[in-house]
């Protein structure tokens, strides 16, 4: 199992500055944020584009993800969402990232939110999969549980489209890790794990210094390695976790750069003791 971390805690970083991050501490991956306020968003043009992927490529690290903020479940039209979604699927693919990450987004009730998502969703999947890039829903805000990220995906239904795994939402929507697990292992393309103090207080911690249940996390993801979706035919086996610290949002924490030898440590340590 390989190790990422998001930009999300490096905010505004040059990209030079993130991949000697990724080297120097043992990191395989980076998941980027894909917004404009950050060095790489969807108004890169393809000089800039081949660029970066090339940085990625001499730097020995893998681009997991663009991880930008498309609403596949939220009111309004379909047209503006979609484009959006597109455009992220296509930077994806131009930085030769294997995924591009969604939020569910959903500001009305479930049943009709998750008739948008999968409408949404399903039209998105065939520009995935002409792209080769797959776009994953996060487990967040509306569909904050495996349950209610599993109950689109399922009707949705196509490789193009998985689940993105945010260990601290499925957590405080009283979802134990091994059913979390259980529900998304048909879908999942990486799990994201962090840490917080506690249900109510969720300010950034490193992985093992709050309350999360980061063993358990790390337990049943292993056990998944020998599982196949009955589907595509594909592991449903995690290959990467990816550590998101949410300095951007929390600008008084500390700085990721230090953490991120400790950080590693403690994930390799889990996930030895989980083998």
């Amino acid at each position: 199992m390989r190790l990422a971390f998001s930009t999300l805690g490096v905010p505004g970083a040059p990209l030079d500055d993130v991949l000697r991050m990724a080297t120097r501490t043992g990191f395989h991956g980076v998941e980027l944020r894909a917004h404009p306020e950050e060095p790489v968003h969807p108004g890169l043009g393809r000089r800039e584009r081949a660029e970066v992927a090339e940085r990625f490529a001499d730097a020995g690290i893998e681009l997991l993800c663009v991880a930008g903020y498309p609403r596949m479940a939220a009111s309004g039209d379909d047209a503006p969402v979609l484009a959006e979604v597109r455009a992220l699927l296509e930077l994806a693919h131009d930085l030769g990232a294997p995924y591009a990450r969604v939020f569910p987004g959903g500001d009305t009730g479930p049943e009709e939110a998750d008739v948008i998502a999968v409408r949404r969703l399903t039209q998105a999947a065939g520009t995935a999969e002409e792209l080769g890039v797959r776009v994953l829903l996060e487990t967040h805000d509306s569909h904050r549980t495996g349950a209610d990220a599993a109950r689109v995906l399922g009707a949705v239904d196509r490789p193009g489209v998985g689940a993105l795994w945010d260990v601290l939402h499925t957590w405080r929507g009283g979802e134990e890790p091994q059913r979390s697990c259980e529900l998304l292992a048909p879908h999942l393309g990486y799990v994201q794990v962090k840490d917080v103090p506690s249900r109510q207080d969720t300010t950034p911690l490193p992985p093992g210094e709050g309350v999360l249940p980061l063993a358990e996390v790390a337990e049943v993801v292993t056990r998944s390695a020998d599982a196949r979706t009955p589907a595509y035919g594909q592991w449903t086996g995690v290959e990467w976790l990816c550590w998101e610290y949410e300095k951007r949002w929390y600008p008084e924490v500390r700085e990721m750069g230090a953490l991120l030898p400790g950080v590693r440590a403690h994930l390799l340590e889990l996930l030895a003791d989980a083998a």
